[in-house]
């Protein structure tokens, strides 16, 4: 059962924009800057075995990533904390997108899974950036796959909620 969208107001107000928005923003960089990386696989010769690794990364990537991490967790998050900013603090308004990613104002376990999660992502990173260059590309296809999917999902849950379709999830706050 769904409960009836936030009024437009709501939407409309700029620290609301500026979360959402500034959430996409950081998603949409990452995926220009890991595309060219990982479309560099075309020019790859790869055998059976790598080729076999890539389909099972992008879909595991596919999966794990974009639907368990953003379609069901994070994206529903993002706004539903986005459409609390309009009464939240300025300093929250001003810091929207950390904010909707749940890096400060929020439930003591949300912040350590929060904060443990982006450390384990840096972490990520800077492994990936260590490795070889045809693993590097075989693994950021992956990642950009997960990513877009993050992204659409954010924009898809926003879209729902606005229209009524959706109910918004818990934000937890403190």
């Amino acid at each position: 059962m769904t409960t009836p969208p936030p009024p437009l107001r709501v939407w409309l107000h700029p620290a609301c924009l500026w979360g959402i928005g500034g959430v996409l923003a950081l998603l949409v960089d990452a995926i220009m800057r890991l595309a060219p990386i990982a479309a560099q696989i075309v020019s790859l010769e790869l055998g059976p075995g790598r080729i076999a690794f890539c389909v099972f990364w992008v879909a595991f990537m596919a999966y794990a990533e974009g639907y368990r991490g953003f379609q069901k967790n994070f994206s529903p998050r993002v706004v539903s904390r986005a459409l609390t900013l309009p009464s939240a603090s300025l300093p929250s308004q001003w810091l929207a997108p950390l904010y909707c990613m749940t890096f400060f104002h929020s439930t003591r376990r949300r912040l350590v899974v929060s904060w443990v999660l982006w450390i384990c992502i840096v972490g990520f990173i800077i492994g990936i950036r260590l490795l070889p260059h045809e693993w590097r590309v075989m693994l950021d296809g992956g990642v950009v796959v997960g990513l877009a999917w993050g992204a659409l999902s954010i924009v898809v849950h926003a879209l729902q909620v606005l229209r009524g379709r959706a109910s918004l999830c818990d934000p937890e706050l403190p």
